[in-house]
């Protein structure tokens, strides 16, 4: 589609021209979602805006920001036995001397699943311990949350009789939150100075508009939470340029069709159930302040670190990679000397391409259309 084929598109460009005049200096834009880097790539909208305004891609792939160590204790538990349950993509990605696909090949037990309750049915007909790598944001906490609830409800009705209630099933937690890794790199955590965010929509429809308020005034960051078609990012940036323009700083929902102000409620009550802040790392970043999500007490029956004693890991990254660097939006895919030559989506060097989510692997999709 040429994007400059509807009239609301082409209306929407012209005013971000018009705004960009007025501005009259560079603006770099942030986003923290690879559902918009597949809309910015696969139409081009780049190639479409005035040269002082920059949309820089983040850290919006959850595969992608989950720690080298991480993947590297996934590998250490299947070959200490433990049955690994695993989504495709992290399936693929390398840890430090090889990925959870290699050492499947190897003879251990991983299975690839769609999701955490097809992990619990294969614990339920196993006599093995499973452990399911539970990634994702604020989007994919809930189901975690959901199924954790239900097997605690079934361990707590069964544990005073005399039903067998031992379900060997546990999860190694790499969940994270977003809205504190914008803090962070609003705060300098990137070398970039970013002057807004186009924030994400899937995890916006959980968490709704209210994490987004603090550092949208802490740092005076205009924010806009947007759909996925072009249209949708284009007004984005005509909201966000409009704020900086007229300089002022505030949380605006341009995806009203998806997300509502107070979000999910009913996905936020699970979550809080189960899960409470966490400082965290980031691939590509130090520990950031409740960047992730930890279980409740009552929950830590169900954490496989809480259960065993993990040995101390040290990542091993490869030199080559600029993964971090992308993660932060310092670099794009384009500026790494792996990308489409040593690294590519068949033998992935870094998370950034194992992913559909990930950054360089939409550039390596859409990279003839750049």
């Amino acid at each position: 589609m040429d994007i400059n084929s509807k009239p609301i598109i082409k209306k929407a460009i012209d005013k971000i021209s018009d705004f960009s005049k007025e501005i009259d200096r560079d603006v770099k834009i942030m986003h923290v979602c690879g559902s918009h880097e597949h809309t910015i790539c696969n139409y081009g909208i780049r190639d479409v805006l005035p040269k002082n305004i920059t949309v820089v891609p983040g850290p919006g792939c959850p595969v992608c920001v989950t720690t080298q160590k991480e993947i590297d204790e996934a590998i250490y538990l299947a070959e200490e036995g433990y049955t690994i349950a695993t989504l495709g993509d992290m399936y693929r990605v390398p840890g430090s001397d090889k990925s959870l696909m290699q050492l499947q090949s190897e003879g251990a037990d991983i299975r690839v699943v769609s999701g955490i309750p097809e992990a619990v049915k294969i614990a339920k007909t196993t006599d093995k311990k499973v452990v399911f790598v539970a990634i994702g944001f604020e989007t994919t906490a809930p189901t975690t949350a959901a199924e954790l609830i239900s097997l605690k409800s079934r361990y707590d009705s069964l544990k005073n009789s005399d039903s067998d209630n031992n379900l060997d099933f546990y999860i190694h937690n790499c969940h994270r939150q977003t809205p504190p890794v914008m803090d962070f790199l609003l705060g300098g955590g990137s070398k970039l100075n970013l002057d807004g965010f186009i924030c994400p929509g899937h995890v916006s429809t959980i968490t709704g508009l209210e994490p987004y308020y603090a550092p949208c005034e802490k740092y005076h960051a205009p924010m806009v939470i947007a759909g996925f078609e072009p249209t949708d990012v284009l007004m984005s940036l005509v909201m966000l340029l409009k704020q900086i323009k007229d300089g002022v700083a505030k949380v605006e929902n341009e995806y009203i069709r998806g997300v509502r102000e107070q979000g999910n409620v009913v996905a936020q009550k699970m979550i809080n159930t189960v899960f409470k802040d966490k400082d965290v790392a980031w691939r590509g970043f130090p520990v950031i302040k409740n960047g992730g999500f930890d279980l409740k007490d009552e929950f830590k029956q169900y954490d496989i670190k809480n259960i065993i004693d993990m040995p101390e890991i040290k990542e091993k990254i490869n030199k080559g990679c600029i993964c971090s660097e992308i993660l932060r939006g310092e670099k794009l895919p384009t500026d790494c000397k792996l990308f489409g030559k040593a690294c590519d989506p068949i033998n992935p060097v870094g998370s950034c391409m194992v992913s559909d989510e990930g950054t360089c692997r939409i550039f390596y999709k859409y990279k003839k259309l750049m």
